[in-house]
């Protein structure tokens, strides 16, 4: 035979194999069909074969029999039968659902460690990505009142206050990819750090109900906030892969501008994923039914260097509260070998000046008493860098070694009308942080967690006084002791042991230490000591366990939790709330929390799901404000005014109790109900209200879904609390209350119904749709100091490509 020949049947011969390969190796392709994106680890099965969908949610069904129909089955999505002949009308492309119920979830919050939510003792809210992507939240704080079990406290409109189950502020964990966001001044006021992360950039959240502290330490007393945020993934095959999504958002209500921007770059060893977000919000309008003391009459204008007080001219407007916002998120992935995943991360916020609308209407007599009060840029950057190990070992299954290092930059500027000069505080802390976790599968359905933690913080702070006619500077106290130290370190262990199929146990333990040092400036106060040197100690533990017979689940949790007092509560100097000023405590030890928890879990034809929960906090030696004195005296001047003297002391104990319950169901193929309802009761030793225990409140959503359309109709509804159960602290603050017929400080009950609607366009396109707060009514959520959104239409259009 010729050359000629031996290559004319060599090419005949390719020929037909490339023939085959393409008519015989059929691939499919499963995306979610809110936002597009692959589904991994789809089970694809017939009386045949069965195959699982990779990382790009692609699956061969080749050797899948033609004449039988194929299931698609994954847990957190509705099930699909499908034919051939269906699947090539769809050219290879399959859309499933989010199933409402979700019963076989995975969480990471309770261990560092995916693990099947149903085996947890504790309750855990997860915040998915459908979710997310049907709403649209403004901020991270919106993004959590999604749950609809956590409250959310705003005292002014560049804010957000998570309050779980009676704990707020520094008394609840936020963690973002791994790390600890608390540090050491976050405070046991109200705060707004939650909002230094942006919503747009978070695939899911996971929210833990009760103490954390074995698996997370200190802070961790009511809860803890796990963020997850969008992750740089591999491919599967040689080519690379190149996506991304924009986005544009309008709000009406307070004329948001907000665009989103993200895209990646994917190969089957290195990945790479940017996201950038920016938004501008002006002022606040509520709305116009409803309680009259809400409204903003007046406001402070400075013009020609004076203050002059000017009339609204629309009370509804909340002048001032706009800001802006600049988010930035960037992640570099690299697997160097099948045993070793390399990420890196980076993570920057930075707001614009925020006023702080409660002091903004604050009132001295009938003359408003501050001409300015805002915070400074807030400013919050992360680079951390993971190394995730899964070679079997005699230690350890997996490890995770995780370092960052985070700077935050805060400030605060206030002057009262009429003054020359306006005060500006600064603060800046520097927190670096090592997390080392394993995991060991000792035996078939016996796992050990276990780790390390350090965590040390430097703090900054520094203050002056401005002169706005002449910008001459004079010191002031600082809100801190400048250059004071702060860390923790602590070791973990826990155990899980799924005893049978339908029975998992899970107990731990952990041991904290914590060092705390500052020194006093004494150039403007004559504190009774002139540093503060904290060591201590705390040992935490947890036993939990899981009951699961067919349609039910049972489970019981015992948990002891502690938080540390920090800078902030030992050694501050502040204004707190109007005619008291914070003094520091060198006396303060850790409070701790004993916590019980039952939950119940019945799934009904697998159609209803009703999920509920009841437990019961004791905290002793709570941190609380109170009464104090400062050199034998119970009042000081402080700012020119005479000021009660409080500071953070340990009460003798406090008790928080309550439930919640939620609701699901599927009412018909393409509609279905769910609801949540969260009741909550709190009082320290004197038998006296806790400040952070929210109302009782609640959701219930009606949803339709289609493949190309959802429309989500909900109501929101907070309950009463009446004068004789508000806090003290909250009694103070009548110029952000209703008043009762006897002329008293109240939080009415309120509710609104909103709606949400989502339309894919095509591949590429979507389109949201909304209106919040349909009857425009006039309501201030507990504890806040600004005014809910009024009527609000949003929509936003978002590419995919």
């Amino acid at each position: 035979m010729s050359i000629q020949s031996e290559m004319r049947t060599v090419s005949i011969f390719l020929f037909i194999l490339l023939f085959a390969s393409a008519t015989f190796s059929q691939k499919v392709k499963v995306i979610d069909e809110t936002n597009s994106q692959p589904i991994e680890n789809v089970l694809i099965f017939n009386n045949s074969k069965t195959v699982f969908t990779n990382s790009e949610g692609v699956a061969d069904l080749s050797e899948f029999k033609k004449d039988e129909k194929i299931l698609f089955k994954h847990d957190f999505y509705e099930e699909k039968y499908l034919t051939f002949k269906n699947l090539k009308e769809t050219d290879y492309m399959v859309v499933l659902e989010q199933s409402v119920l979700n019963i076989n979830e995975v969480v990471i919050s309770a261990s560092h460690w995916e693990q099947n939510k149903n085996e947890v003792p504790n309750r855990i809210n997860i915040i998915s990505k459908n979710k997310i992507a049907l709403n649209n939240a403004q901020t991270s704080a919106d993004l959590l009142k999604l749950s609809g079990e956590v409250f959310i406290q705003k005292s002014q409109l560049g804010g957000g206050s998570p309050m779980i189950r009676g704990f707020s502020a520094n008394r609840v964990l936020i963690v973002v990819d791994g790390v600890r966001m608390n540090n050491a001044i976050f405070r046991s006021g109200n705060l707004q750090n939650v909002i230094s992360i942006d919503a747009n950039s978070i695939e899911n959240s996971e929210i833990i109900f009760g103490p954390g502290s074995v698996v997370y330490g200190s802070d961790a007393l009511g809860g803890v906030m796990d963020f997850h945020s969008l992750r740089a993934k591999y491919t599967t095959s040689e080519k690379t892969k190149f996506a991304g999504n924009t986005m544009f958002r309008f709000s009406s209500a307070n004329t948001e501008k907000t665009g989103h921007l993200d895209f990646s770059v994917s190969k089957k060893r290195f990945s790479s994923v940017t996201s950038l977000s920016y938004s501008d919000f002006d002022d606040l309008i509520m709305g116009n039914i409803g309680n009259e003391s809400y409204t903003r009459p007046e406001y402070v204008d400075i013009i020609n260097g004076q203050d002059i007080v000017i009339t609204n001219s629309n009370k509804n407007i909340q002048k001032y509260s706009g800001y802006k916002q600049l988010n930035v998120l960037q992640k570099l992935r690299f697997k160097p070998n099948k045993y070793l995943d390399i990420n890196y991360g980076f993570y920057y916020s930075k707001t614009s000046d925020i006023p702080r609308y409660d002091r903004l209407i604050q009132y001295s007599g009938n003359q408003l008493k501050y001409a300015q009060w805002y915070y400074g840029p807030q400013e919050w950057m992360m680079n951390n860098i993971s190394f995730f190990h899964s070679r079997e070992t005699k230690l350890f299954s997996e490890s995770k070694l995780i370092f960052a290092y985070q700077d935050f930059k805060e400030s605060r500027h206030d002057r009262k009308f009429g003054k020359d000069e306006i005060r500006k505080r600064y603060e800046n802390v520097k927190a670096y942080s090592v997390n080392l976790d394993f995991e060991k599968e000792i035996k078939q359905n016996s796992f050990l967690f276990y780790g390390a933690e350090a965590v040390t913080n430097k703090i900054y702070s520094s203050g002056i006084k401005l002169n706005v006619n002449d910008l001459s500077e004079r010191l002031t106290s600082s809100r801190y002791p400048d250059n004071s130290d702060y860390s923790t370190f602590a070791a973990y262990i826990s155990y899980k042991n799924n005893l049978s199929d339908i029975f998992t146990l899970n107990t731990g333990l952990r041991y904290n230490r914590v060092y705390a040092f500052a020194e006093l400036d004494t150039m403007f106060f004559d504190f009774p000591f002139q540093n503060i040197d904290f060591n201590t100690g705390a040992l935490n533990g947890s036993f939990g366990l899981v009951y699961r017979p067919e349609t039910w689940q049972f489970s019981f949790n015992v948990s002891s939790g502690f938080r540390a007092p920090n800078i902030d509560d030992m050694a501050k100097v502040f204004d707190s709330e109007p005619g008291s000023v914070v003094v520091p405590n060198s006396e303060l030890t850790p409070e701790f929390a004993y916590n019980t928890d039952i939950g119940i879990v019945k799934l009904i034809n697998k159609k209803i799901k009703v999920d509920a929960a009841v437990f019961y906090t004791f905290l002793d030696d709570a941190l609380i404000r109170k009464d104090f004195t400062f050199n034998g005296a119970d009042s000081i001047m402080y700012d020119g005014e005479l000021s009660k003297v409080q500071a953070i002391v340990n009460a003798d104990n406090a008790v928080i109790y309550g439930f919640q319950i939620a609701f699901f169901a599927e009412l018909l193929d393409k509609l279905s109900v769910s609801s949540n309802y969260n009741y909550t009761r709190g009082y320290d030793s004197e038998n006296m209200p806790l400040r952070h225990v929210a109302p009782s409140f609640g959701t219930t959503h009606l949803l339709f879904k289609t493949e190309k359309f959802k429309a989500d109709l909900f109501a929101e509804y907070n309950a009463e609390i009446s004068f004789e159960n508000l806090a003290e602290s909250e009694v103070d603050k009548p110029h952000i209350y209703a008043s009762d017929l006897n002329g008293n400080p109240f939080s009415p009950s309120w509710y609104t119904i909103n709606l949400n609607t989502l339309f894919k366009i095509n591949k590429v396109f979507s389109l949201k749709a909304g209106v919040e707060n349909i009857f425009n009514m006039r309501y201030r959520p507990y504890s806040s100091g600004i005014v809910a959104p009024g009527r609000n239409f949003i929509f936003s259009l978002k590419a995919s490509f």
